[in-house]
């Protein structure tokens, strides 16, 4: 069971261009004031990013499940063998282990794509975008090399590198409608336990009180434990805080890459070209004050 089941983010295309379609409709027919709704030339190049990932993701799948099924091996539980168990609480037991511990591990994966500028640079294509809407869910990366790394834990306990890849297609089907703005908020039992697009407007505000909070895929639960839940209470400015001028596909998928490599080329220290590379995205060698009282660079 779930290993013969369908991607659903492939399945729902159909999905995603009807939604899509009645958005700008209801921007263009029924519109608010505050939202910016769509412009041709980004929603452009979120599709054309959005159709890219499928390539690079075909191109790459036969990688991840050569490493996904080479960590299965050290399984120290079972617990894909629940879903061919003909037991229905068996059943539905898994699939609550299985749905948890995917978002879980979504959570980290995320958090960590936007506390550390290598990952950032890969996830950085998604909120380059300064419009908020479903088209915005498809701008995806280019450049997903290390994000098996965060599920080895699903294979550990004993599920099968397809019957992840089915619960992970459909967290991520769950994250493309709460990208938009013409929903406002969800009933308040829904908006404490689940993701909505109240939380995720928050996530992709480039205000200061919203930068790297609400990494949650399904759930928002995990930003609630984790400390990085932070409530929608002003209007969220979108993009990011230093927002690139370009609508050139290559030039979103691989611009923060082209960043690093100057800004690691830029010193001979190899502490700044780590935190250059891996520190927090931002990150600058620290300052110090001379006795006339310019600022001269940290040396190390």
């Amino acid at each position: 069971m779930l290993e013969n089941l369908p991607d659903l983010t492939i399945v729902a295309i159909p999905l995603y261009i009807l939604t899509m379609s009645l958005e700008v409709f209801l921007h263009w027919r029924r519109p608010v004031p505050g939202q910016r709704g769509y412009s041709v030339v980004d929603a452009r190049t979120s599709l054309i990013m959005g159709l890219g990932s499928l390539v690079v993701g075909g191109v790459l799948a036969g990688l991840q499940l050569l490493v996904l099924t080479f960590f299965s091996q050290f399984a120290v539980l079972d617990l894909g063998s629940l879903f061919a168990s003909g037991s229905a609480v068996a059943v539905a037991g898994a699939f609550v282990v299985l749905f948890l511990l995917d978002d879980f591990c979504y959570y980290w994966f995320h958090r960590v794509h936007h506390e550390s500028r290598f990952f950032w640079a890969a996830h950085v294509t998604h909120h380059s975008s300064q419009y908020y809407n479903l088209s915005t869910a498809l701008r995806q990366s280019w450049t997903p090399l290390t994000s098996w790394i965060f599920y080895v834990p699903v294979m550990l306990v004993g599920f099968t590198p397809a019957q992840w890849a089915f619960m992970h297609s459909l967290n991520l089907l769950f994250q493309y409608w709460i990208h938009t703005e013409r929903i406002d908020r969800m009933p308040r039992w829904f908006e404490f336990v689940f993701n909505t697009p109240s939380h995720h407007r928050v996530h992709h505000g480039a205000n200061p009180e919203y930068l790297d909070t609400n990494y949650g895929g399904i759930l928002i639960v995990f930003d609630r434990v984790f400390g990085s839940f932070v409530p929608e209470d002003a209007q969220a400015v979108y993009g990011l805080t230093k927002n690139i001028t370009t609508h050139n596909p290559v030039k979103v998928a691989w611009h923060e890459f082209y960043a690093i490599a100057s800004d690691v080329r830029s010193t001979r220290s190899w502490r700044e070209r780590w935190q250059y590379t891996f520190g927090q995205p931002g990150w600058l060698p620290r300052p110090l004050e001379s006795p006339q009282g310019s600022v001269e660079p940290v040396e190390v």
